[in-house]
């Protein structure tokens, strides 16, 4: 059994967030359908403005993201920061705000989780 918290910082301005994005979703996928594994995908800083992009039905990464989606979350503060709260809010996607408005990744090492970023 293995617990991964795949977190994605890359924002939506180049070629190699992009890369950034479907690495970290392909990863999060890998975990989520290994039976006894779990994961935590957490979108983060500039990565929470993937989510109205990825909740888009005709983004080329739509159905990726919704095989991952019931195990994402958002940060609260970065959401804000980079102007998508509302379409996070409208999504109905988790949103992490634990540790003064961000996720909490020490409680995420205290349960053991692997901390991954891309």
């Amino acid at each position: 059994m293995t617990n991964a918290a795949i977190v994605i910082l890359a924002g939506t301005e180049s070629h190699a967030d992009r890369g950034r994005l479907v690495n970290g979703l392909e990863a999060a996928k890998e975990f989520a359908e290994t039976d006894g594994d779990d994961v935590e995908l957490i979108f983060d800083g500039a990565g929470t403005q993937w989510v109205p992009e990825l909740e888009d039905e005709d983004h080329r990464h739509h159905d990726l993201y919704l095989s991952v989606r019931e195990d994402a979350s958002v940060c609260d503060f970065c959401s804000g920061a980079f102007g998508v709260d509302e379409a996070v809010h409208d999504a109905g996607v988790v949103v992490a705000d634990e540790n003064d408005g961000h996720p909490s990744i020490r409680s995420l090492v205290a349960d053991d989780y692997e901390i991954i970023t891309f």
